[in-house]
Formats: structure tokens, C-alpha cells, sequence
């Protein structure tokens, strides 16, 4: 069994006026808000600059988070264990110095989710003293393996996943090692993309290197390690005040997953401690849906702050409180080289079956389930017009649970995203090579209750040259989202590939499935479930549901009993 707790900060006990200390924590965060937005503007592929499918932050000397910038909360939570896999192997004299920076991608040995999350991490330096470190994590298009992309859910080790970084340095007081880097753009399918999108995450780190020299340099070292302990501390106390305040005892769930595997949850909380066990869980499967320990420690975080309070601060001493226990070598801790690449579909999984323990006894903060799959849609093939090899990526949108107050949202990415965005249409179609035929909310039957699960979406990517391919790998295709309080469970994710023939097939999850042109991929994503009995909801709102498309009449018939307008 492993179990998971947050390590305690160590704090400078410099005297530091309280104003300079405020100053000195907005600094923080100002410093990693502008490495994100240095790492959208430089950024060569879509799945960067316009999903935003990376995240940065910055670490005290010891490795701890101290502050954390927009980006993927997944990503953000998993990088300390980055940090202090770099500090675990470099911890001689001389290991680490000014102008370093190491890159990692091996999930199990900590930071990194799968092999396509690129992590770079700096130390930053005041003179000759470790002031802290800053990290950059992002997903890269192509790193090799035997699937393009790098992503498969048939894939049975890591090794056929891609090209592996094992926590080197790939630049050294500041001079690049280019044969790492001929090493990445030789196995990268898309080298350029690599090199770029290599250079824009250095770029980013130097960004942030800079301000956070410069903070130092202006209220001198002392006090800026003091501030970061302070802020560290800080998070704890108002996460430990936060916990006081939620209902303690024992929250249970169960879930079963599309191929029948049950997968099941017990939550504690007291006044001390947010336990979540997740023991007695299928072991490490033989496919690629497998998720690390870090990972799966960052759903507990993300339900904490979930029920917490989403506004408060976000460093390692708001963690505090959590524990995880897991069984060792389990579907949600597995042990190298296990195949993890889909490994999103079993945190989303993880994520909302926590919320689905959590959710009864906490009506006013969580929702009925939403359509809980990232969607992962990954599309590749030479440009219909340049020829240019491509590979890309874009999670869907899709519907939110109903809460007890309002009807669920439409066409939201998942708890497990946070600041991301699909891409734009102008986007796929001139820098990708897709038309895109439509994109509108869902007609599919689902969701009902007193109040409406969130739509789900329907997207159509018509492909226009030959030789394309699909990859996918989404969940909750069999069972939709679970309802609350009476509501209606959701609808379901999957996709539909017509080809130019007419011919019609459903998937829920391909790999390299060849594409050609006229072939037009459908992509359906499912509704939140509901909340509440259906025939509690007002007669005028099911004919406001039927005018804008959210139902059509004979499924408002069917469940709400509807005869037409009452108007």
C-alpha cells in the first residue's frame, strides 16, 4: 500500500515587515502568470497556444510548490514531485548550478502525467544561493513510439509510447546540449514542432527566472524566502480552516467503468485529515489506462480546493491535509514501464467518482456528474495543401451535471482541465488542415431532471486529403453520467466516422484509424446528468427547452410530460 502526505515547509525566520511580505507573495504570482503567457505567445503547435494544455509554477529551494500559474491543474499539482525527482538525482555539489535546466517525460518517476507531457525545470539562483526552482510542463504533438502522437490505448508498455527523457540536463550553465536535441527531432514525427515548442518552454522559464531574480535582487534573499515560507504557510491554515468547516464522517461511491470493472472510493474527513482511499481497485491493466500515483494524488487535490474553496490559494501547504492511500501497482498507481499514454481517462474517471462520493452531502458546492472524459481527439496526415506531415490534438467540450439550484453548463471542458479552451474553427482549418462542418450543442436524449444536465456538443472535422488518421480513446460510452436527487442520468462520448461512401462506424476508442479524404469524423459528447425528479420541473421552462433544441418534443412527452407551449 502506498500512502501520500504532503511534506512540511521550512521557513526563513528573517524579520520581514508585513507589507513588504504582501508585495513580495503578488510577486509570485505575477512571475508565473507571466511564464504562461510567454509559453501561449512563443508556441508551436494548437494544442498549446490555443487549448492552453500546459502549466507553470514555481517551487521554494526545497522543492515544494510555492506559487502556481494558470494552466492544467493536473499538470500544476504533478510537477513538485518533478522538482524533487531532480533534487533526488542531482543532490552531489556541483549538481545543479545557474543556467541549468533538466527535462524529464517518464511518468513513474515523478512530475509527468505521459510521455507527451515535456517537463523542463530551472533552479534560480541569487548570487551563489538556491532561491528556488521554476518548472514548465506541456503536451508535445509527436515524441516518437509506435503510434503517431504517441497515444494509444492498446499500447502495452511504455516503451511503445515514445522517445524517453529520463530526467536529464539538457542545457548546462547555460549551453545547449544538441544532441539531446537531435535525438528528440530524429524520433519526433513533427521535429520542428518539437524544436519550437522545446525552445518556447525555455523561453517561458527564462522569463520567470528573470522576475524572480529581480525579487531578490530588490528586497533582498532573506526576505524573499521568508515571504515563500510565509505563503506556503499560509495556504495551509486557511486549507486546515477550510476543512474544519465541511461535513466529517465517512462519503463511499462505486462506479463501473464501460468494460464492467468496478472501481469504488471511500472518503474521511475529520478535523485533521482528508483521506481519500482509493484500495481495493483493479490492478495495473494490460492497456495504456493507467494513471501514476501522482496523478491520481492530484484528484484529491483538485476535489479538496473543489469543496474548499476554489479561490484559495494553491501551494503545497494547502495540501497538507490530504492523504491518499492506494494499493501498490494498482490501475491508479501503476509501476514502470507500465503503459499509461490514455491516462487522462482514468484521472477524469477518478476524479468524478471522488465527486460522486462527496456530492450528496454537499448539494450547495457540487453538481450532479458531468460528461467526465477529456476526448481526447488526436488527427494527423500531410496538409491538403503544403504536404506538411501534421499531428494534432483537441479535448472536446461537453455537458456539466445539473446543481440543486440551476440547470447544468453547456459545452464546459472537465474538472480535470481548468484554464483550456478548444480551438477555434479559423484555427483547425488553416493551420491544421480539417474543415469543420458544425459545431453545436447535442440533440441527443439525457440529463433531465427539475434541473437540465449541461448539453454536450456535436463536432464534425471533414478530412481533406488522403492518408489521415484518428486516434481516440473516450469513456463514459456505455454509461452516461450519473443524476442526482432523481435526475435522469447524461447521454454518452463517442465518435461516428462517415466515410465518403456513406459508410457509417462508432468508436469509442481507435488507433491510427486510416482517414481519407470526404471523410467526415463525428464527434458526440455527452450530457450532465440531472438533478431532481423530472416532473418537478415548471411546465413553461420544458416549452422553453423544446424552442431552443435542448429536448425534442417527444422525449419532453416521455419525461416531462409535455403537451405543447402552456402559453
Amino acid at each position: 500500500m502506498t500512502q501520500h502526505d504532503t511534506p512540511s515547509p521550512t521557513r526563513n525566520q528573517a524579520p520581514v515587515d508585513p507589507i513588504t511580505v504582501e508585495i513580495i507573495q503578488s510577486s509570485l504570482r505575477a512571475i508565473t502568470d507571466e511564464m504562461f503567457a510567454t509559453m501561449r505567445k512563443t508556441a508551436m503547435s494548437s494544442i498549446i497556444y490555443e487549448v492552453l494544455d500546459f502549466g507553470v509554477a514555481m517551487f521554494d529551494a526545497d522543492g515544494q510548490l510555492a506559487s502556481s500559474g494558470s494552466g492544467i491543474p493536473g499538470f500544476i499539482g504533478m510537477l513538485e514531485p518533478g522538482v524533487k525527482s531532480v533534487r533526488a538525482k542531482y543532490h552531489r555539489p556541483g549538481d545543479v548550478g545557474p543556467g541549468d535546466i533538466f527535462m524529464t517525460n517518464i511518468p513513474h518517476h515523478g512530475g509527468v502525467s505521459h510521455m507527451n507531457d515535456v517537463v523542463l525545470i530551472l533552479p534560480v539562483f541569487a548570487g551563489d544561493t538556491l532561491i528556488g526552482w521554476l518548472a514548465n510542463k506541456a503536451h508535445w504533438v509527436d515524441l516518437g513510439g509506435a503510434f503517431p502522437g504517441g497515444i494509444s490505448a492498446d499500447a502495452r508498455d511504455l516503451y511503445q509510447e515514445g522517445l524517453q527523457l529520463p530526467c536529464i540536463k539538457v542545457i548546462e550553465a547555460g549551453q545547449v546540449n544538441q544532441a539531446v536535441l537531435d535525438i528528440i527531432q530524429a524520433n519526433s514525427r513533427q521535429p520542428d514542432i518539437s524544436k519550437g515548442d522545446f525552445w518556447a518552454g525555455v523561453a517561458s522559464m527564462r522569463a520567470g527566472e528573470r522576475r524572480f531574480k529581480a525579487l531578490a535582487e530588490k528586497y533582498g534573499t532573506p526576505a524573499v524566502l521568508h515571504a515563500i515560507a510565509d505563503y506556503i504557510e499560509t495556504g495551509e491554515r486557511m486549507a486546515r480552516a477550510a476543512l474544519k468547516a465541511l461535513p466529517h464522517g465517512r462519503f463511499d461511491a462505486t462506479e463501473r467503468t464501460d468494460d464492467g470493472i468496478e472501481l469504488r472510493t471511500t472518503i474521511t474527513i475529520t478535523d485533521d485529515v482528508f483521506e481519500v482511499d482509493l484500495r481495493g481497485n483493479p490492478p495495473t491493466r494490460a492497456d495504456a489506462l493507467n494513471c501514476t500515483l501522482d496523478a491520481t494524488m492530484v484528484n484529491a487535490q483538485m476535489i479538496f480546493m473543489a469543496i474548499c474553496g476554489p479561490d484559495n490559494l494553491a501551494n503545497s501547504g494547502t495540501f497538507r491535509p490530504i492523504r491518499l492511500l492506494v494499493d501498490d501497482d494498482s490501475m491508479f498507481a501503476a509501476r514502470y514501464p507500465a503503459a499509461v499514454s490514455v491516462y487522462y481517462e482514468t484521472t477524469v474517471t477518478g476524479f468524478d467518482l471522488l465527486w460522486k462520493a462527496l456530492a450528496p452531502a454537499l448539494p450547495e458546492r457540487l453538481t450532479a456528474g458531468h460528461y467526465a472524459s477529456i476526448c481526447g481527439t488526436f488527427l494527423g496526415g500531410p496538409h491538403p495543401e503544403t504536404g506538411q506531415a501534421l499531428g494534432i490534438v483537441e479535448p472536446q467540450l461537453g455537458g456539466w451535471g445539473a446543481a440543486a439550484t440551476r440547470d447544468g453548463v453547456n459545452a464546459l471542458y472537465t474538472g480535470y482541465h481548468g484554464d483550456t479552451f478548444n480551438v477555434p474553427a479559423e484555427v483547425a482549418e488553416q493551420r491544421n488542415g480539417l474543415m469543420v462542418d458544425r459545431l453545436s450543442l447535442s440533440e441527443a436524449p439525457g440529463g433531465e431532471g427539475r434541473h437540465m444536465g449541461g448539453r454536450g456538443i456535436r463536432l464534425h472535422y471533414r478530412i481533406m486529403a488522403d492518408g489521415w488518421w484518428i486516434t481516440t480513446a473516450y469513456v463514459r460510452t456505455e454509461n452516461g453520467p450519473w443524476g442526482l436527487d432523481g435526475g435522469r442520468p447524461g447521454s454518452t462520448n463517442f465518435i461516428e466516422v462517415v466515410r465518403a461512401s456513406g459508410e457509417r462506424s462508432r468508436h469509442a476508442a481507435c488507433t491510427a484509424l486510416p482517414l481519407n479524404a470526404g471523410d467526415v469524423v463525428e464527434v458526440v459528447t455527452a450530457h450532465g446528468g440531472g438533478y431532481g425528479d423530472p416532473a418537478e420541473r415548471p411546465a413553461r421552462q420544458v416549452a422553453e427547452d423544446v424552442k431552443n433544441g435542448y429536448v425534442s418534443p417527444d422525449r419532453a412527452a416521455e419525461v416531462y410530460g409535455y403537451r405543447g407551449d402552456p402559453a
